[in-house]
């Protein structure tokens, strides 16, 4: 295990991501313009939206049901725990939800990591767990949304950990039109689903043109993107320690807890090593893309500095130095 930890520590995309934040410690005047930080996260989108396109094609739906179920079981299945942990802390309800949708999501760029990690030690897995990726991003979100409305109907938060939350009459306005619009057709979630559909409806066809921009450049640019990263979470950092110990807890435990948890379900459903690892890394991270731009127009009254503060400057670098090898190591276990 410290093997591999040591591994991972040495790695490019994680040294270059420690780079970032000492920059950002010691005020650097080293910054991303916003342009290139821009094409940076659509370059990631796309190369793994169509990248899990290409893949899936080569699968049948049966192959596939299983883990799909195991995935949109985690995106609906975090979000409760989180509300519930958070409720055991006295977080308020609109920052409660901010977490619940945040650590619900998932993060693109720490999966990409997980994929390098992989292709590191010779490990395989599905290919189709680049699909898996789109799935898990936009559930989480309509969830604790959805849940939001519920609570708020039922003025239930206050007890929210001793009864159960009912459901409000079907002719109450759960959740805006305008919620779901935007968490479908947001950036991040229709450049994942275009490229996906891109790539399955292509399949190897598309290999000879996107192959060199998206598969053989990919780990050369997520090292430019973790750099910035480093950059956006050293900034943050300070804002995480104003909110106390039991959040900074929250930020280290639950990515370990999800993180088993998305291991476990990923053995269930019959996964590889790898692709029970990759399970286990997408139900660890946190969204710092999707969520907080869902959030940031659905609850502005959710304070970015506690969820994104948290996703980017405690649990992203925590799963890139130890969460990512020890999912792999329990996925060991498992096998």
């Amino acid at each position: 295990m410290s093997d591999i930890i040591l591994q991972n520590l040495l790695s490019p995309v994680v040294l270059f991501f420690v780079l970032g934040i000492i920059a950002a410690l010691a005020k650097s005047d080293l910054k991303f313009p916003n342009s290139l930080s821009e094409g940076l996260s659509i370059y990631l989108l796309i190369a793994i939206g169509i990248k899990g396109g290409i893949e899936l094609s080569h699968y049948s739906i049966e192959s596939v049901i299983r883990p799909i179920a195991g995935a949109l079981f985690l995106g609906i299945a975090i979000p409760f725990i989180t509300l519930f942990l958070m409720r055991l802390i006295k977080m308020d309800l609109k920052n409660s939800i901010g977490l619940a949708a945040t650590y619900g999501s998932i993060s693109i760029v720490t999966y990409g990591a997980a994929l390098s990690f992989l292709d590191k030690n010779g490990t395989s897995y599905e290919g189709f767990m680049n699909a898996l990726v789109v799935l898990m991003e936009s559930p989480a979100i309509l969830v604790s949304l959805l849940l939001l409305k519920i609570i708020e109907n039922k003025n239930e938060w206050s007890s929210f950990t001793s009864q159960r939350i009912g459901l409000i009459h079907p002719s109450a306005n759960l959740i805006d039109k305008e919620v779901i619009r935007d968490s479908i057709f947001g950036k991040s979630i229709l450049l994942l689903m275009g490229s996906l559909f891109i790539g399955l409806a292509l399949g190897e066809r598309a290999v000879p043109m996107v192959k060199p921009l998206f598969m053989d450049l990919y780990s050369s640019v997520l090292i430019l993107f973790l750099l910035n990263m480093g950059l956006m979470a050293g900034q943050r950092l300070s804002e995480v320690k104003k909110h106390g110990l039991k959040l900074l807890l929250f930020g280290l435990i639950t990515p370990l807890l999800f993180g088993v948890l998305g291991v476990i379900v990923g053995n269930f459903a019959g996964l590889s090593l790898g692709g029970t690892a990759l399970m286990g890394v997408l139900a660890g991270s946190a969204s710092y893309i999707a969520a907080p731009a869902a959030l940031k127009t659905s609850v502005p009254e959710a304070n970015p500095s506690i969820y994104l503060g948290l996703a980017l400057g405690v649990t992203f670098p925590f799963n890139l130095i130890i969460g990512i090898p020890f999912y792999y190591e329990i996925a060991k276990l498992l096998h």
